[in-house]
């Protein structure tokens, strides 16, 4: 009797084994597929974008086109996200005459930013291109750059004409003693009064041993303005008052000179 009952016993053990077994082997069937899975959703949303071109995205342009700065950038155009440098890129736009300064910075997977600072023009001239007068731009380190069609309409970037540029190249610049011209015109602009909207053009006379005078030319008056080197904001108003007292004297004035610390003028 005591051995049938220990038979008896002996048979849900070994099922029970079983069962265990079997759960097992489903437990690491579902871990193995769960772990494909998860690897699946790495290569494709991770890895492979990282393989393929970088989306790019710009901010910061307002003058310069997403189109130009992508044609600048073309020569990187093949490389992977992987691939893609940096500094290479700030390299090849910093180039650009008309940028001031640039960042650029990767995102992974596949995403490049990329943001720039415009020169900001505070003077235009002229300069000559195969014969004919074109518009260039002048920032407030004396940096010319093209891109003078998009002038401002209200006229607080003056026309200054007489420097001594005969062509443009990247990042070229005016000559070192008229940039106190251009530091004197950055600080009037920064004033709330737009006094340039009243100066048509700021006319650079040579003088002797390199030294220079300034002619200036109202916007709504043909009379000419014969002053020194010193264009600040009380040397504008003195001019402005001055025009009104001589032209209510005498209306066919053509030059008023105030320099050496008196007024005299010319008619025609």
């Amino acid at each position: 009797m005591s051995d049938i009952s220990m038979t008896g016993f002996d048979v849900p053990k070994k099922k029970t084994a079983s069962s265990d077994r079997k759960t097992k082997i489903i437990f690491i069937v579902f871990l193995v597929l769960c772990t494909a899975f998860l690897l699946e959703i790495v290569i494709y949303k991770f890895v492979l974008p990282s393989m393929g071109k970088p989306r790019i995205t710009y901010s910061g342009e307002n003058r310069i086109s997403v189109e130009e700065l992508s044609e600048l950038l073309a020569p990187m155009k093949n490389l992977n996200w992987f691939s893609f440098s940096p500094e290479e890129a700030v390299s090849i736009l910093s180039s650009a005459p008309a940028i001031d300064s640039v960042t650029v910075s990767k995102h992974f997977p596949d995403k490049v930013t990329v943001s720039i600072v415009e020169r900001e023009p505070v003077a235009m001239t002229f300069i000559l291109v195969d014969g004919r007068s074109v518009p260039v731009q002048i920032d407030k380190n004396g940096v010319l750059f093209a891109g003078a069609e998009q002038e401002q309409q209200d006229g607080s970037v003056p026309i200054v004409s007489g420097l001594p540029v005969e062509h443009l190249s990247a990042g070229m610049r005016i000559p070192a003693k008229y940039r106190v011209l251009i530091d004197q015109i950055a600080h009037i602009q920064s004033l709330p009064q737009k006094y340039f909207a009243a100066v048509s053009e700021i006319c650079v006379v040579p003088k002797e041993y390199g030294n220079y005078e300034l002619m200036l030319i109202p916007a709504k008056s043909r009379t000419r303005v014969l002053t020194d080197r010193a264009l600040n904001e009380d040397a504008l108003q003195y001019m402005m008052v001055v025009l009104d007292v001589v032209n209510s004297i005498e209306p066919n004035v053509s030059e008023i000179d105030l320099r050496y610390g008196s007024v005299s003028y010319r008619t025609r």
